[in-house]
Parts: structure tokens; C-alpha cells; sequence
């Protein structure tokens, strides 16, 4: 019997990880979610997912914790193969250097950059010879130009950039690895932007959705050759 292929994406019950996860099971695959403190949103989209007809595992996991984070690829294994991986869960945190403690530190380099590298190293261990794999990092269109007022999260993307291209080499040409960096989408939760961000970007409004749906399915589902690539998604706002 045929197992069941699935595509993984972390802090897929809100917001733009859940836009993905639907965008992923519209296009036709079996969808893995992880999610935190999120469960009746994780619930909502499981529905939403299998009413679509595809298949949806739900995975619960504090990736402060290393424990649960190394167990998020094997129980997906339990269910089929994993042969994607949307690195999407973050932490968002307006912290300069004089607030920012060992603790902020640790906890934003640990979910924004350690984390995406364990599962990247278990997804590749784990993925059947001669299956591709595909790998996506979510980023900031920041990734190259780190802000001074959020500074662990600022630098933690960077990281993210660089194990991106690190991995790309090292797992090719069996799994391409890309990152997209977002500008503007989904103003945050804690209110710390309005409007007036957009006085600096060229299209000169946010990007949608369903922009972000159709380059991550380009990644996914495009040819093997674009690997190590970060492809900006912000209206042109790192070029200002």
C-alpha cells in the first residue's frame, strides 16, 4: 500500500500559516499542522482541510522545548512520508538591545532559528532515497538589513537566511531548500503597526494571501532547480 505523502507546516493554525495550509490542501496534498496554544483554531482548519478531501494531521508542540520539538517529524512519520516542510512558526517580539535579556535572547534564536534547523535535519534523515523534498523558511524582507528595535527576532532571521543557503548545499540535489521573505501582510497582534509602513513600499500596499499562497506553491511545486533562493515578497520594500 501506498503511503501517504504530507507536507509540514509549523504555526499552521493562524493567521498566514493557516492561510498556507489550506492553499497547500487546495493544491491537491495531505497537509501536517503543528500549532502551540492553538488548539481550537487547529480544529477549525483540520474541518476546513478535510472537507477539501485531503488528509490533516494535527501536532501539538512547545518548541521552546527540544524534547517536544524532536518528536514533531516522527509522528508525522507514523502516518506517511513527509516530503515538506514550511519552517513558518515564529516569534515576534519588539525588544532593542538595553530590554532585550538571555532569556528573550534564547527564546526567539531557539523557535526562529534552532528550531527550523532540527526539523530541517530530521526531515532530510527521514526522507525515502530518491523522493524530492522541498524546504521553505518563512522570513522578513529585513532578513539583510536587521532592525535595532527588534533586535533577537531581527537577528534570528538572518540566521534563518544563512541556513538556508547552507542547507540548500548540503541537501542537494535530493531536497531544495528556499526562504521567502515577506514585507507587509497581516498588521501584528500587538498593534505595533499601522497604515503608514506602506508610505515606504513602491506597490504601496500590503501583500495579500493569496500573493503569499502563490509563490509558496511555487516553491513547493516548481522546478527542482531554484534552490538557495530568497525571494522577496514585499512590494519592493528592500529596495528602499
Amino acid at each position: 500500500m501506498k503511503a501517504d505523502k504530507f507536507v509540514l507546516v509549523t504555526g499552521g493554525a493562524q493567521r498566514i500559516g493557516r492561510s498556507m495550509a489550506l492553499a497547500i490542501a487546495r493544491s491537491g496534498r495531505n497537509v501536517a499542522i503543528h500549532y502551540w496554544q492553538s488548539q481550537k483554531e487547529a480544529e477549525s482548519v483540520r474541518a476546513e482541510i478535510e472537507a477539501l478531501g485531503r488528509k490533516v494531521l494535527l501536532l501539538q508542540a512547545d518548541f521552546s522545548q527540544p524534547e517536544q520539538v524532536q518528536g514533531v517529524i516522527s509522528r508525522v512519520l507514523d502516518h506517511g512520508t513527509l516530503v515538506g516542510l514550511i519552517n513558518n512558526a515564529s516569534i515576534f517580539e519588539k525588544i532593542d538591545w538595553q530590554k532585550c535579556s538571555l532569556d528573550d535572547w534564547n527564546r526567539h534564536m531557539m523557535v526562529n532559528l534552532t528550531v527550523p534547523f532540527l526539523l530541517s535535519q530530521a526531515f532530510a534523515r527521514a526522507l525515502p532515497s530518491g523522493e524530492p523534498g522541498r524546504i521553505i523558511n518563512m522570513m522578513d524582507w529585513r532578513v539583510f538589513r536587521p532592525r535595532s528595535d527588534y533586535l533577537p527576532y531581527s537577528i534570528s532571521k538572518s540566521g534563518l537566511a544563512a541556513l538556508t543557503h547552507s542547507l540548500a548545499a548540503s541537501f542537494a540535489p535530493q531536497i531544495t531548500v528556499n526562504g521567502l521573505a515577506l514585507g507587509a501582510v497581516i498588521a501584528p497582534v500587538d498593534g505595533s503597526e499601522d497604515e503608514s509602513i506602506l508610505d515606504l513600499v513602491p506597490s504601496a500596499r500590503r501583500i495579500s494571501l493569496e500573493e503569499v499562497n502563490e509563490t509558496l506553491l511555487f516553491l513547493l511545486n516548481g522546478p527542482a532547480t531554484v534552490t538557495g533562493e530568497i525571494l522577496y515578497l514585499d512590494g519592493g520594500r528592500h529596495l528602499i
